[in-house]
């Protein structure tokens, strides 16, 4: 079994000699899923690298580069190829006319549908060829959904490095960079960079920073080990940004009782213990009064 600094190496050795390739995601993945796939992205793109992103599900992040994730794997090729999000009847016609020397492409919306909105258009190009295949935290070829199951040729023959450290991965790969005692993919994709020599920037570490914050439950999961701080401290020297934290405004409960806790001891203890209007003493000079034994003498002016 090859160790975790030859697979790296290796890892980084395909990646060095390919021109070309995609980055999978699975289905429905988890924010340090996209987090290491876009900061991998970047990095690659960096490097002069031709890559490109695509995942089968609806991906809505606001990290760096996963608004260049598609729904469809794209390969470098001449054929540009514009794609939206389709629903059934959310499309009347796409009608073309060509004006001033510019070919348009007028999209109607259906009957009774928003018009298409422009962020959620996306290009890319088709009809090329790939050199490497590179899957994050897919457990299995299958896992990828409709990436796989559309493009199963596209796959065959290809340079496959399998990226995952979860624990029902198959080792499906050609590389199979996977480490199941890892708290996050993040950190795997942090090695990868650091092997192929890619400098990090505020995008790629911070992406790296909160895939590794969300995997790690902000650093409180089993998993954590003096390793994933220094990584979290290196990522913030490279520019990582924390995400923001939005603060909850306390309950009106909450708010009355810390304000009875912040009062000091000294006033708490001249307070008196019991209810307004309450007076202790002289309940309990009625009570002596009380337990006295009674004696009942007659009215004389009754008696007569």
């Amino acid at each position: 079994m090859q160790s975790g600094k030859n697979l790296l190496q290796k890892t980084a050795q395909v990646l060095h000699d390919s021109a070309s390739g995609v980055i999978c995601l699975p289905e429905n993945p988890s924010l340090d899923t996209i987090a290491a796939a876009a900061a991998l992205y970047l990095g690659l793109s960096k490097l002069g690298k031709n890559v490109s992103l695509a995942c089968s599900s609806d991906i809505k992040s606001d990290l760096f580069a996963a608004d260049k994730v598609q729904p469809t794997l794209t390969t470098s090729g001449e054929n540009l190829v514009i794609s939206f999000p389709y629903t059934d009847g959310s499309t009347d016609r796409i009608d073309y006319f060509i004006q001033a020397n510019r070919f348009n492409i007028v999209v109607t919306p259906g009957k009774n549908h928003a018009k298409l909105n422009e962020k959620e258009v996306t290009y890319g190009y088709t009809g090329g060829s790939v050199d490497f295949i590179i899957t994050v935290d897919a457990t299995s070829l299958r896992s990828l959904g409709a990436l796989y199951q559309d493009n199963q040729e596209l796959f065959k023959g290809k340079k496959l490095i399998n990226i995952a450290r979860t624990l029902t991965n198959t080792f499906f790969g050609s590389v199979n960079l996977v480490y199941r005692g890892i708290s996050s993919t993040s950190e795997i994709v942090l090695n990868l960079l650091r092997s192929l020599n890619c400098e990090l920037d505020k995008e790629i570490s911070t992406n790296l920073y909160q895939g590794l914050s969300f995997a790690t439950q902000n650093f409180s999961s089993p998993q954590v080990t003096a390793d994933t701080f220094e990584t979290a401290a290196f990522l913030m020297k490279s520019g990582a940004v924390k995400a923001k934290e939005e603060k909850i405004p306390d309950a009106p409960k909450k708010i009355s009782f810390e304000r009875t806790a912040a009062r000091s001891m000294d006033s708490l203890e001249s307070e008196p213990t019991g209810l307004e209007g309450d007076n202790f003493d002289d309940e309990d000079e009625e009570d002596e009064e009380w337990l006295k034994p009674k004696i009942f003498r007659p009215n004389p002016d009754k008696l007569s």
